[in-house]
């Protein structure tokens, strides 16, 4: 009763989340450059 199996840290898989927080200064100043050209470009072709 007293054996516990955890698993160590490092056996675990990398969480999806964990390894896009780095890349989110780039990330989203280029989505958010995407979003507005394209909301420009909807707004132009409607005018």
């Amino acid at each position: 009763m007293s054996h516990t199996d955890h698993a160590s840290p490092t056996d675990q898989p990398q969480d999806v989340v964990e390894s896009i927080v780095p890349l989110m200064p780039l990330v989203l100043p280029v989505a958010g450059a995407v979003l507005i050209f394209l909301l420009a470009f909807i707004a132009v072709f409607m005018a």
